[in-house]
C-alpha cells in the first residue's frame, strides 16, 4: 500500500513538473501597430523555448533575427510559432523586416 501511494505521488509530481515546464517554455509576442510587445523577453540559458508570434496588424510582417538564425513570415491577423534555443547567456536581437524602425526586440538569455 505504501509503495502504491508513493508511486502515485511520484507520478503526480512528475505530471505537475511537466505542466509547469511546458508553460514556461512558451512565450507569446504580439505585433501591433508595427511594434513587438513585449519587445524584450528573458529566457533561461540552455533551454528550448517556443515563440508564438501573433500579428494583430492588417499587414504581414516578418520576424527576422540574424542572431537567432530565424526568418519567419507572419500573415496579417494570424500567428506563427517556432523554437529557439537552447542558447548561451547573452542578448539576441530581432526585428520586423517590414517595419525595422519600430519593430525591434531582444531576447535576453540568463
Amino acid at each position: 500500500m505504501k509503495n502504491t501511494i508513493a508511486y502515485a505521488l511520484f507520478c503526480l509530481m512528475i505530471g505537475v513538473a511537466t505542466l509547469v515546464s511546458a508553460n514556461q517554455s512558451e512565450i507569446t509576442i504580439k505585433i501591433q501597430k508595427g511594434r513587438f510587445s513585449p519587445a524584450q523577453i528573458e529566457i533561461p540559458a540552455d533551454t528550448k523555448v517556443r515563440l508564438v508570434i501573433q500579428n494583430l496588424d492588417d499587414t504581414p510582417e516578418e520576424f527576422e533575427s540574424h542572431d537567432l538564425n530565424r526568418e519567419v513570415f507572419i500573415k496579417a491577423n494570424s500567428s506563427a510559432s517556432f523554437y529557439i534555443g537552447p542558447l548561451s547567456p547573452g542578448r539576441y536581437k530581432f526585428e520586423g523586416e517590414f517595419s525595422p524602425e519600430t519593430a525591434q526586440g531582444e531576447v535576453i538569455v540568463k
